[in-house]
């Protein structure tokens, strides 16, 4: 159900300027409403997820309205969307669920997600969980975006992360929660976690020391902290998430189109489990957006929620805070989804933000750095082989083959690595510039080149399939030279077919080493490929993007650019 102020706004906004899908978790308290008089307040949390530092409003994001693609997001936009949104509302706070920086377009990436940063301080973000993407270049770095130095202020905002943990005391390395005093005695508390895989995900050399803990005996130790000060409303902001799915789970889920799904993936059993003191879960990760309710432990209707990716899509929830009880009535609590359209007036802050760094940008970025001949593209998911993943492969093999560069021969990729298309009409067709190239590669990892069996790049090859570890499918890209073939008929491993391996139509053999590269995530057992962390006789190499840049320099031009490499490297049977 909507507010007063609400049902006006709506009212005064056309079908193709505002999608909503609102989900009410139990039935209004009859004494709601208050705003702010009496025993009981109302209260709104905007919340935002995976921003992924895009500030511009590019081209390429868009949100369906009605069936219809309409252009979605850019800071200048949701800056005025979550400001129209709080008007009115005495008691409001902007939240996020983690991503917010890393794997960021080229403005905001190449000045270490600063612009980002800014963005956020001035958009009124006051309070963050930290996510995998966070410690991508590291804990030190993460500490520097939180801190500033002498030429960045820092964040506005703490940056929580209570199951990010010292292995040696135990103790959280970040502020495990914060608790945001709205006056007259209201106070919500917010946990702020990452999902405990996180270790699993991001590069280990930049997280050495720390432990990533499970998130529901986290959050419970947690919320019993904040009760024992009397703070008795408590959210999560978790960096952990599920997906939408047609079939009834048991769980009342409301989708921007308004059809009623049901919910799967980690944050279902998280939800489930987690402490009945906690009111809500306000999550990310998986880039997905609903709106859901799922039933506590003790039985009672619980909001979870996910605003998309991108800054295309911000959640508002509403509830009614009881000042005698010092709670958020559960039966109250209301969530919708809202695209961040485009028709709105821009912000003029984040405007400006954009404007100055856009500048710097295209000095650096404009850079001509090679040439293609048509589209280089990822796959539609990273469970296949794809055309852009191979010229990687292939680039990567051919900057370490050298015997004093690492006598490499054979080189993998992690399709979650590669992060933008290569595409022959962006700028001057068939151009690559150097931001084209970083925005494929962001991550600044190392190249690596190691020794590996036979035997241990078979089970690298096993680790591309769901595991305990890891619940999807990971397709690694190959360089040119290796095959193998891939017999979906067969169950677990066995669907790698052992004695299909190939290099240059030779067999692989079990115990015969080779040199083998990957950048310095894989190498530290990234994506839970853990086989390749024991590889043996490291040698490191460039910054990958750098060798991307490089081999397309040696290997196009004006007149023989660069072609997409044919699939079928793996024979997928």
């Amino acid at each position: 159900m909507f507010s007063t102020k609400k049902r006006r706004y709506l009212a005064a906004a056309s079908a193709a300027a505002l999608a909503v899908t609102t989900l009410t978790v139990g039935a209004w308290s009859a004494n709601a409403g208050s705003n702010g008089h009496g025993r009981e307040i109302d209260l709104q949390l905007l919340a935002l997820n995976d921003f992924h530092g895009n500030m511009e409003a590019g081209s390429g994001l868009t949100h369906p309205v009605d069936g219809t693609d309409v252009p979605a997001g850019g800071a200048e936009y949701l800056a005025t969307h979550l400001e129209e949104a709080r008007e009115g509302e005495r008691y409001s706070t902007t939240v996020a669920a983690g991503d917010l920086i890393g794997a960021s377009p080229f403005m905001s990436a190449v000045f270490n997600d600063e612009p980002t940063i800014e963005g956020l301080n001035a958009m009124g973000v006051e309070v963050s969980s930290v996510g995998n993407h966070e410690f991508d270049d590291g804990y030190e770095e993460l500490q520097r975006i939180i801190d500033g130095d002498e030429d960045f202020e820092g964040a506005d905002f703490p940056y929580l992360g209570a199951n990010v943990v010292d292995e040696e005391t135990g103790e959280p390395v970040l502020d495990p929660y914060w608790v945001k005093d709205f006056g007259k005695g209201v106070k919500v508390g917010f946990i702020g976690m990452t999902l405990e895989g996180t270790g699993d995900i991001v590069s280990k050399a930049g997280i050495e020391g720390l432990d990533f803990l499970d998130e529901v005996e986290t959050a419970d130790k947690y919320a019993e902290e904040l009760k024992s000060q009397g703070v008795n409303s408590i959210v999560v902001l978790l960096h952990e998430g599920g997906t939408p799915v047609e079939e009834d789970t048991g769980h009342e889920c409301e989708s921007l189109d308004g059809s009623g799904v049901g919910m799967s993936g980690p944050i279902v059993d998280i939800a489930e489990t987690v402490s009945p003191q906690i009111d809500m879960l306000i999550t990310g990760h998986t880039h997905q957006e609903y709106v859901c309710s799922v039933p506590d432990p003790a039985g009672q209707p619980r909001m979870v929620t996910s605003a998309s990716s991108y800054g295309r899509v911000f959640t508002e929830i509403d509830a009614t805070y009881d000042r005698r009880t010092k709670d958020i009535i559960r039966s109250s609590v209301t969530g919708s989804n809202t695209v961040v359209t485009r028709d709105v007036d821009p912000d003029e802050t984040q405007g400006d933000i954009i404007a100055e760094y856009s500048e710097l940008a295209d000095e650096v970025g404009a850079r001509e750095v090679g040439y293609i001949a048509e589209d280089i593209k990822r796959g539609a998911t990273r469970a296949e082989e794809f055309p852009l993943g191979s010229l990687i492969a292939d680039a990567q093999l051919a900057r370490t083959a050298g015997e004093d560069v690492g006598g490499a021969e054979i080189a993998f990729m992690n399709p979650g690595g590669v992060r933008a298309d290569l595409l022959y009409d962006e700028g001057d067709p068939g151009v690559l510039t150097y931001a084209e190239v970083f925005t494929v590669q962001p991550f600044a990892n190392y190249l690596v080149t190691v020794d590996l069996t036979g035997a241990q790049i078979l089970t690298v090859l096993q680790q591309q399939l769901p595991s305990d570890d890891r619940a999807t499918t990971l397709f690694l890209q190959v360089s040119e030279g290796f095959t193998y073939t891939w017999d979906t008929s067969q169950s677990g491993t066995d669907q790698i077919v052992a004695d299909s391996l190939e290099l240059n139509g030779e067999p692989i053999v079990a115990d015969q080493t080779y040199r083998v590269t990957m950048n310095s995530f894989l190498a530290d057992g990234g994506d839970s490929f853990h086989a390749f962390a024991e590889g043996q006789n490291r040698l490191f190499g460039e910054i990958d993007v750098d060798a991307l840049e490089a081999w397309l320099a040696e290997n196009s031009s004006a007149d023989a650019p660069v072609s997409a490499p044919e699939l079928g490297r793996v024979n997928v049977i």
